[in-house]
């Protein structure tokens, strides 16, 4: 028997995928399907590499839309506890000890982590190493690596 996963999400991340999911089907699928109306009309499908363009997009969006269901119907919405510690949802400034350098990070899961901005996930050694912290504590991070840090939170939000 499988084990079913279980997603956490914010609200947010699960609104964006639901956007997502909404692009996919009815903007995605249809220009696919006119890309390969297109191909098809130009004849044989044996070397026609538009033909397997538009067929390898379809398998892609396919794909992606069943993997955005799967997420959405096993998702676990969390939200941001009002407690100030450290958990999902909470927008978090640190200090790195190291250089003094200040940085702001807003804790989502797996899922949504952009690092580009600034969301990092809580299974990551950053996030993990804060969760349940609270402000002014100092915090140990172990990098994949073996490097490691301080950091000492210095707001929570």
């Amino acid at each position: 028997m499988a084990v079913k996963q279980m997603f956490q999400l914010t609200q947010e991340g699960v609104d964006n995928l639901k956007t997502e999911l909404a692009y996919l089907k009815d903007v995605k699928r249809e220009e696919n399907l006119e890309a390969l109306k297109e191909a098809r009309a130009q004849g044989d499908l044996s070397e026609n590499a538009d033909y397997d363009a538009a067929r390898n997009e379809q398998a892609r969006i396919e794909a992606r839309i069943a993997e955005i269901e799967n997420i959405i119907k096993n998702v676990k919405i969390i939200k941001a506890n009002q407690e100030d510690i450290v958990n999902i949802g909470k927008t978090v400034n640190v200090r790195f000890i190291e250089t003094g350098d200040i940085k702001e990070f807003y804790l989502v899961g797996s899922i949504e982590a952009d690092p580009r901005a600034r969301k990092i996930s809580i299974e990551s050694p950053i996030g993990k190493a804060m969760l349940n912290h609270q402000e002014g504590d100092l915090v140990e991070v172990k990098t994949e690596t073996g490097r490691i840090f301080q950091i000492e939170i210095v707001d929570i939000k």
